[in-house]
This record gives structure tokens, sequence and C-alpha cells, in this order.
């Protein structure tokens, strides 16, 4: 009878150990290896009580999606906390608007009769030299002055006779 006894006992606590389920460390090792095989990189698992946090950086929210799908599909993890970011999108380096504002302004100096005014532009910032007119030069200050460059224009321009 007792050993009857000791037999389901033993039998009783293999079945609640067994239920209990896998260890935090385990299930961090089982999410790691998931994201491995799904190819998922730049995440760090940290399991405590069945609840996954992920970190790290990843390229982008598909990533970041796909990541948290990975470690929702292993058995045992409970939840997921997403914490991971994305890494910035790469700032496009405007094409030189040097020569594009040179022409702009060089054209509108044209039309309103500046001969002998010159356009040069450096980094954005347009410098007018040369010698205009004296009739004309009014005229030419507001066209310089109507730019629209930010920081204005460095006028060095001269008031001929």
């Amino acid at each position: 009878m007792k050993a009857k006894y000791l037999t389901v006992l033993t039998l009783a606590i293999a079945l609640f150990a067994s239920a209990c389920g896998k260890s935090d460390a385990d299930l961090t090792k089982a999410a790691t290896d998931k994201l491995a095989a799904d190819k998922v990189t730049g995440v760090t698992v940290k399991v405590e009580k069945g609840v996954a946090t992920l970190t790290g950086e990843v390229a982008d929210a598909a990533v970041k999606s796909k990541a948290e799908a990975s470690v929702r599909s292993v058995e045992g993890i409970t939840n997921v906390t997403n914490s991971l970011t994305t890494k910035p999108l790469p700032v496009a380096t405007p094409a030189a608007a040097d020569p594009a504002l040179t022409g702009k302004i060089t054209e509108d100096l044209k039309k309103a009769g500046c001969e002998g005014a010159k356009v040069t532009v450096e980094n954005g910032k347009p410098t007018v030299t040369g010698e205009v007119p004296a009739a004309k030069y009014a005229t030419c200050i507001q066209v310089i002055q109507q730019a629209g460059v930010s920081g204005g224009v460095d006028n060095k321009l001269v008031k001929g006779k």
C-alpha cells in the first residue's frame, strides 16, 4: 500500500513539474534560437515569468514585426513586449543647389537690365559683384533682396556711371 502511495505521489510530482513548463532560461534560449532560424538579427530576448521582452535595433518596422511574431510563436511564451527600435532612415543629401541658384539670380538680374552683375554661389550663399549702370542700381538691389535666399545675399554690387 505504501509503495502504491509513493508511486502515485512520484507520478503526481512528475506531472506537476512538467505542467510548470520550461524555465525562463529555456524560453530565452528557444526564443533566441527561433530568431536565428528566422534570420532576425540585432534582437536581444529576456524572458521573465513567460513574458519575453525584445530590445535592440532592427532595420525597419517589418523586421520589428517579424521578430515579435517569431518570439510569440515559441511554446511557453505567454506575452511579448516589443521594445525594439528601428534604424533611422538615411538622410538624402540634397543635390548641389549652387548652380541652380546661380542661374536663377543671374537670370533675374539679366531680366531687370543689370548688365555687369556677376553671381557666384558657394555652399548656398550667393555673392553678387560687379558694376551696374547707376540708373539700374536700385532695381538691381531690389532683385537681389527678392532672391528669397535664407541668410540673404552678400551684395558687393557697385554703382557705375
